[in-house]
């Protein structure tokens, strides 16, 4: 009875094989497909339009591009071995690369993203520190640094320091998990883990900054009493004058200061938008950290099951466990593209009068009326 149990459930998975492959390969060709046209979408549109040229799309760029590089040379690789019947069919060495490229690609968005949270927590609690300091050349030199930090943690299992091989159940080239006494690839995610877990926490003292700031009582201005712009009182503290003098005023000279040129500079003006400026950056914080939430989201039960055949020793991995949580790694090069565009109210802006060309008049409408 219980062979006659057992062979019926062995027919039953081979008649589900060719509909999980089917599924495998139509949504591994939908994943590639959308991360590479998202992708270079976004980083087309963050190239052509020069009012995104500012540090937080250069690290967006950066982004795109890995997504870009894991989704045209990873993921076919992939397709190719489901559609082989998880075989791998190419050499040790191209199987070595692969995986090389890939674990790259994840190290360096987990950099990445550690380094985007503490450039939002500049641009909202030391704001001018960010605009003087964060340049084209320090967005550059903090990009090269990700680059080589992610070099240095793929590139030794290449040497065979956490062996990179195939691993069937995946259907990819990829870290080789063996228990955590005889295994090297434990710190590898260890380190991956502190990154994320660092990540979170720096959002998380943004948030408690953000609250604390609301809690602050606004400033009660006392009145000043003016007579031909001569203020007198005691609320009389110059702001008036200052306002004038920065290209807010209108109308003829005030007689207490003239011969005093007027400020009609737009930089001069730009320093006084405070208000405007913390909005901005509270959007681009809050699309900033949806990209980290969901790479944490598609990237954890992976981790989870990596950490489940270093640690555990009893049963393996359940095979549809592992295929869902290897398949929300892979849909992670194709969300951010949606993430950006949907959470951004200025990213669709701009996607919609530089790429779709859809320009609309900024000339106010005024009321009519028909008689």
């Amino acid at each position: 009875m219980a062979n006659y149990s057992h062979a019926a459930d062995h027919s039953f998975l081979q008649s589900l094989s060719p509909l999980a492959t089917f599924l495998k390969l139509t949504s591994l060709g939908f994943i590639i497909g959308v991360g590479v046209v998202g992708n270079l979408l976004i980083s087309i549109l963050l190239v052509k339009d020069k009012s995104l040229h500012r540090a937080p799309y250069y690290f967006l760029l950066d982004l795109c591009a890995s997504d870009i590089l894991r989704s045209a040379v990873c993921f076919p690789f992939v397709f190719t071995s489901v559609k082989n019947g998880s075989a791998w069919t190419y050499g040790t060495l191209t199987c070595k690369v692969i995986a090389f490229l890939g674990v790259l690609s994840c190290f360096h968005t987990a950099f990445m993203l550690f380094c985007v949270s503490v450039t939002r927590y500049l641009a909202i609690a030391h704001h001018r520190f960010y605009t003087k300091r964060l340049t084209f050349w320090t967005c550059l030199a903090v990009i090269c640094m990700v680059w080589t930090l992610s070099v240095a943690m793929a590139f030794p299992p290449v040497l065979d320091v956490g062996t990179y091989s195939f691993i069937r159940e995946e259907d990819q080239c990829t870290f080789q998990h063996r228990s955590f006494r005889a295994n090297d690839s434990l710190g590898f995610m260890l380190l991956l883990a502190l990154i994320l877990l660092a990540t979170q926490l720096v959002y998380l003292k943004l948030i408690f900054f953000v609250h604390d700031r609301r809690k602050m009582k606004p400033v009660q201005f006392v009145p000043a009493v003016s007579q031909n712009w001569t203020f007198h009182g005691p609320g009389a503290s110059g702001q008036a004058a200052a306002n004038w003098l920065a290209g807010f005023g209108r109308g003829p000279t005030p007689p207490t200061l003239l011969g005093i040129r007027q400020n009609t500079n737009a930089a001069g003006r730009r320093r006084l938008l405070v208000l405007d400026e913390f909005k901005t950056e509270k959007r681009i914080s809050r699309m900033f950290y949806a990209v980290t939430f969901f790479f944490l989201a598609l990237w954890g039960p992976y981790l989870v099951a990596c950490y489940w055949r270093v640690f555990a020793r009893g049963p393996v991995v359940p095979a549809g466990y592992l295929t869902a949580a290897v398949w929300m790694s892979f849909a992670q090069a194709g969300v951010n593209p949606f993430i950006c565009i949907f959470s951004n109210r200025e990213l669709r802006r701009c996607f919609s009068t530089t790429l779709l060309y859809c320009r609309k008049s900024r000339l106010p409408r005024e009321p009519y009326c028909v008689i």
